[in-house]
């Protein structure tokens, strides 16, 4: 290895460990001000402590909007599996005029800001006459979790060998049957990285769901934002570090399960 090869190796991973300390870093510190004793959110705490944690128990509204966040993460997430892999599969096997105007389309959401979506969306359900709260709050978070969905599915899918359907059905399979024991299983690790992201987008958004919240029906991010305003204390670094390690375990059970997949494919 040259002197010239050897610079530019330490230079890509001084870049590489330094945008790792400077995304980690926010991380860091709510998780350790989130076990701190102080009533003010201070660095390093003055001394250890679970009180915060221990007040989530007592906190108004936590866990409603917990559980809305959970139903609405879920439902929309497995619709946008079902509609996305049905508009990847239309945009990878189809041939018709304006395929390509269609794929920028579902993943425009993910180009434009999440306060623009959200107006536009409100004006679109008051003019359909949708009023209903936790419709409109579904089919939000189903229009926005939609472009994780397709974009990986389509990735997936142009590496699928079709050809694979075929030879199930010249063995006795019908198109359905083939279907299901031939090309979900291969895409299977699309589906669960796709879901996951979708869920925890759908988990993490505030800008469009402000828009369809009431007193009664509440995202977690939109509580936790209410607290903020009420009663500014590092309670809501608690709820921050919960939601941190969901996206861990997420993450960790999404590696396992691929793993087991691509260890029952060898």
């Amino acid at each position: 290895m040259t002197a010239v090869e050897r610079a530019v190796r330490l230079f890509v991973w001084f870049i590489a460990g330094f945008t790792v300390v400077f995304l980690m870093t926010p991380l860091v510190v709510t998780i350790a001000v989130s076990f701190g004793s102080s009533t003010v959110f201070t660095l390093p705490p003055p001394d250890w402590s679970f009180r915060w944690y221990e007040r989530l128990a007592g906190m108004r509204g936590l866990l409603p909007a917990l559980l809305v966040s959970l139903q609405v993460a879920a439902i929309s997430t497995a619709i946008a599996l079902a509609l996305g892999t049905l508009c990847a599969i239309a945009l990878v096997r189809g041939r018709f005029p304006g395929r390509e105007s269609i794929s920028t389309f579902l993943v425009s959401p993910l180009m434009l800001p999440g306060l623009v979506i959200g107006i536009a969306m409100l004006q679109g359900f008051k003019a359909m006459g949708l009023r209903d709260v936790y419709a409109s709050l579904l089919v939000a978070h189903v229009v926005i979790t939609l472009p994780y969905v397709v974009r990986t599915v389509v990735s997936a899918l142009s590496l699928f060998d079709f050809s694979l359907i075929d030879a199930a059905r010249t063995l006795g399979c019908s198109y359905q049957a083939a279907l299901l024991r031939v090309m979900v299983p291969a895409l299977a690790p699309a589906f669960l990285t796709s879901g996951m992201f979708a869920f925890l987008a759908s988990m993490d958004n505030y800008p469009i769901s402000i828009f369809f919240t009431d007193a009664w029906t509440k995202t977690l991010p939109i509580q936790m934002l209410q607290y903020v305003e009420e009663r500014p204390d590092p309670t809501i670094a608690a709820i921050s570090a919960g939601l941190v390690l969901l996206a861990v375990v997420a993450l960790v059970i999404g590696d396992r399960l691929v793993g087991l997949r691509k260890l029952a494919d060898f």
